[in-house]
């Protein structure tokens, strides 16, 4: 383990070797769609944060298809 996690440093995201460009993806997402600051996207734990990037994908999704259906 990382020194600095053993040594009780505060943890971001509850998941060790999280794949960096997902994670900047998710946080891009989430504060692109609630404005939310980089650092209170991070604090939140990977389970969490993951959770949002659902909601904001349901959401869209949703109101993509009301506006497709609109259309036609």
């Amino acid at each position: 383990m990382c020194g600095g996690i053993r040594g009780g440093t505060r943890r971001r995201g509850g998941v060790l070797g999280y794949p960096l460009k997902a994670l900047y993806e998710e946080v891009a997402f989430i504060a692109y769609h609630f404005h939310w600051p980089p650092d209170s996207i991070l604090d939140l734990e990977h389970a969490e944060r993951r959770h949002w990037v659902a909601e904001i994908s349901s959401v869209n999704q949703r109101v993509n298809a009301g506006e497709q259906a609109l259309r036609q």
